[in-house]
């Protein structure tokens, strides 16, 4: 049972966009069933999504784990309901590749995927790094994290690397398999003691058996080593918070 202490639980997954999450998803899926686990997108507005992210929370009562691309953080407080919250980080530059290469193999009409199928890496990168609003290739991961906490309470690296201090769980793409360990023992003292959490395979592509190390030079030869220093750069907040969730995840 998913009850503690007279309270309702749930698992909340904020499923970033190319950060294992559809894996992570199925394996959620398998062991609750379709009624168990349940998926909804949320405007930009902040209060907005906030509020309704609430909402589905409480009104969706035979759901256990609620998974959304779009829902910000931090977990909603809702008297009689406790939420976990689970989110995954990668290597910020590696996570700009597989997108385009998910999006150019896509078969949708979302401006990425379209632009990923008219164009190069390179020129993926280099469009969307020319659109002043576009946080797909510039710090991707500090300004979801930094949705935490309000932007009257620090610049976003700060409130980025300050959230991952609060949240109780994140896990590491590139230690998937630890990281779903720990998650495991983490949501079975929490109310989740059946879940048998297995390491399912989804929307990947073969860079994934590659090391890290091999697919950022694939990445630089790829782009050419302006692009990559001019991504590195641009990236260097992201860079840093991912050094940050690393030391965090290591200790």
């Amino acid at each position: 049972m998913s009850e503690k202490s007279g309270m309702r639980t749930v698992i909340l997954h904020y499923h970033l966009f190319k950060n294992a999450g559809t894996s992570l998803d199925a394996t959620f899926r398998d062991n609750l069933g379709d009624q168990g686990w349940v998926t909804k997108e949320f405007p930009p507005q902040r209060p907005k999504n906030r509020a309704e992210v609430a909402v589905w929370l409480q009104e969706n009562r035979t759901a256990r784990c609620f998974s959304s691309h779009t829902a910000m953080m931090p977990p909603p407080l809702i008297e009689g309901l406790r939420v976990l919250p689970v989110i995954f980080v990668r290597h910020p530059l590696d996570r700009i590749a597989s997108a385009y290469f998910f999006e150019k193999n896509q078969a949708s009409d979302t401006f990425g995927a379209v632009l990923a199928r008219n164009t190069s890496l390179a020129g993926y990168i280099e469009t969307r790094l020319a659109l002043p609003h576009d946080r797909q290739c510039r710090n991707f991961h500090v300004e979801r994290f930094a949705s935490f906490f309000d932007e009257t309470e620090g610049g976003e690296l700060e409130r980025a690397k300050r959230a991952l201090a609060a949240l109780p769980f994140f896990g590491v793409v590139e230690k998937y398999d630890e990281s779903l360990a720990r998650l495991q023992a983490w949501l079975r003292q929490d109310g989740f003691g059946e879940l048998e959490l297995e390491a399912m395979k989804k929307n990947v592509s073969q860079r994934t058996s590659k090391k890290l190390c091999d697919k950022l030079n694939s990445l630089e030869e790829a782009v050419g080593k302006k692009l990559y220093a001019k991504l590195k750069e641009v990236n260097t907040p992201d860079l840093e918070f991912y050094s940050e969730a690393r030391r965090i995840f290591g200790a």
